[in-house]
């Protein structure tokens, strides 16, 4: 779905998230620039009692970082509650970032997250077809699980942190074969730079060298973009 402008794209993103929610619903929560907007307009729409759609009382975060404080303004869990959730109401759910076994807790989250059928689960997609923290060679049918940052990645996100060293290493993501179990997926994109990225998804073969393409195994997932980032797309 290719819209005009980054603000078309989160009105049609809006409402395809808002469309299969209802009041005792999970949603999936995704951090990042691309889904902002929709947050926006959600938030916008229910402050205006312009939509009739009752909103989700949980959301979910896609992922974590393990090691910053509770309360770290960089924790994703902060993020989400600053853009979306307060303003909604919304009960957040989460990986620990600081529990004592990481690996048992990515267990424990990634089971919270199946028992909750996840209605609607909103993401982003990196430069490289990236999904959370799912790297390009992310088995297609990995759980959720703790994950070693790669570089590119550290690097790309140390303009949030005081230092580069200050960025954590590791981190808690929801797997791809979780994220295939919500009964909707939108993934929402913006900008020239992600446009290879969303040709690959869309057209290229279903191949962890893409963790995006997994998308085209959904029987209910949308891509929503402007046209900058569909410019790829022949």
């Amino acid at each position: 779905m290719v819209r005009d402008d980054a603000g078309q794209v989160a009105d049609t993103a809006a409402d395809l998230i808002l469309d299969v929610l209802e009041t005792d619903s999970a949603v999936g929560l995704a951090t990042g620039s691309s889904p902002l907007g929709a947050y926006q307009e959600i938030v916008r729409r229910v402050r205006l009692g312009a939509t009739a759609s009752p909103v989700a009382r949980r959301g979910f975060l896609l992922d974590e970082y393990l090691g910053l404080p509770a309360g770290d303004p960089n924790t994703y869990a902060s993020v989400i509650r600053r853009e979306v959730a307060d303003a909604l109401g919304l009960d957040v759910r989460g990986p620990d970032g600081q529990a004592a076994d990481p690996e048992q807790e990515a267990e424990r989250y990634g089971r919270e997250v199946v028992a909750a059928s996840v209605a609607v689960q909103v993401l982003g997609i990196g430069r490289n077809g990236h999904l959370g923290f799912n790297e390009p060679g992310s088995s297609l049918d990995s759980q959720t699980r703790v994950v070693r940052l790669t570089e590119s990645t550290r690097r790309d996100n140390a303009r949030f942190f005081d230092s580069p060293a200050d960025v954590p290493t590791h981190a808690i993501t929801q797997g791809l074969a979780t994220l295939m179990q919500a009964r909707r997926l939108v993934l929402i994109v913006l900008g020239e730079r992600k446009a290879e990225a969303v040709h690959a998804a869309l057209h290229g073969p279903v191949d962890p060298a893409c963790p995006a393409s997994v998308l085209q195994r959904h029987p209910d997932a949308y891509v929503v973009t402007d046209r900058e980032a569909a410019a790829a797309v022949r």
